[in-house]
């Protein structure tokens, strides 16, 4: 048997810059000035897109959350813009400055420290005032914590999820938040830092004892990092993980939950016609059509219903 491809040497390391340059070649954008929103990586530098990579180099200036850290992302890859600084304490000010650089038919990328700009991050006044002044805006996809940690999460996502920011910071905003998501029909996703996780996790478990079933919880924690770690238990046993180390503590932590009820006791098939159901039927007729058509206890599908907050479980009884 041949052995030339156990010691054929390994192919040249590919220049990513010189590669996102020619995959991308083709893409055009327009002759006058531009917004470009980009997506950076949460952690792992490797997770830069190439047309990322591409769009940031035929840009003229980029817009920063953080510039320390655009700076750092830029020079992994060999780029060199000027920076400008617009996080969210002088987004305002920065948009001003943006939009003189559109005027003058210049290419502005915005970037936030880590992750899609906008999303609980700096980037929606900027995007407001480029449109608002008739420039283009283009996004450009990639990382996110929110989709990384549902798509690892194994938790039922077929009526969708909610995404509800960080958790409040007093206690009492903090419980109210907790219980209004322990009420929900979909999965929501939330940030937690590492100072309050703990107090996160005993709020939920204090609610827990509540209901009829614990919800399911999976704590996803520095994710793309070295020490990425995910623990799926209850509020009570996540609570004792979390304290067996110290050092578990440490690191951005994202939090996703699937409230007790809408697991246990409805299904996500029946969930999916109660809510299109009634859209057209008072609650109490659309509970009954879905129990005859799925053999399920038309009381638990009503009580399910009458919990959920909209407009059409809400009409007439």
């Amino acid at each position: 048997m041949s052995s030339s491809a156990s010691t054929a040497p390994p192919a040249p390391a590919c220049d990513p810059l010189a590669a996102a340059l020619s995959f991308c070649s083709g893409q055009q954008l327009p002759p006058g000035g531009c917004l470009l929103v980009v997506a950076t990586p949460i952690g792992n530098l490797a997770d830069i897109t190439l047309r990322a990579l591409a769009m940031l180099e035929r840009c003229d200036v980029v817009a920063a959350e953080d510039t320390r850290m655009a700076q750092r992302l830029l020079q992994a890859y060999g780029i060199s813009k000027p920076l400008l600084r617009a996080d969210r304490h002088r987004e305002q000010a920065a948009a001003g400055e943006m939009l003189d650089l559109l005027a003058a038919g210049r290419r502005v990328a915005f970037v936030s420290d880590a992750g899609t700009p906008g999303v609980n991050d700096p980037g929606a006044v900027l995007v407001r005032n480029a449109r608002s002044a008739g420039y283009p805006v283009f996004a450009l996809p990639g990382a996110s914590s929110v989709t990384a940690a549902l798509s690892a999460c194994g938790l039922d996502l077929d009526l969708g999820y909610t995404f509800a920011g960080y958790v409040p910071a007093t206690q009492q905003q903090r419980i109210a938040f907790w219980r209004e998501q322990l009420s929900s029909p979909r999965v929501v996703v939330c940030f937690e830092t590492p100072h309050r996780i703990d107090d996160s996790l005993q709020d939920l478990q204090h609610l827990a004892l509540a209901l009829a079933a614990a919800p399911r919880i999976v704590l996803a924690k520095e994710l793309t990092k070295q020490f990425e770690t995910y623990v799926a238990d209850t509020p009570s046993a996540l609570l004792d993980w979390l304290r067996a180390d110290p050092k578990r503590a440490q690191g951005e932590f994202v939090l996703v939950l699937q409230p007790a009820t809408t697991a246990e006791e409805v299904n996500a098939r029946a969930q999916r016609w109660l809510l299109r159901l009634a859209r057209e039927l008072p609650a109490s007729r659309a509970a009954a059509v879905v129990a005859e058509m799925l053999d399920a206890d038309r009381k638990t599908l009503y009580r399910w219903l009458l919990a959920q907050d909209t407009d059409t479980a809400g009409r007439s009884r």
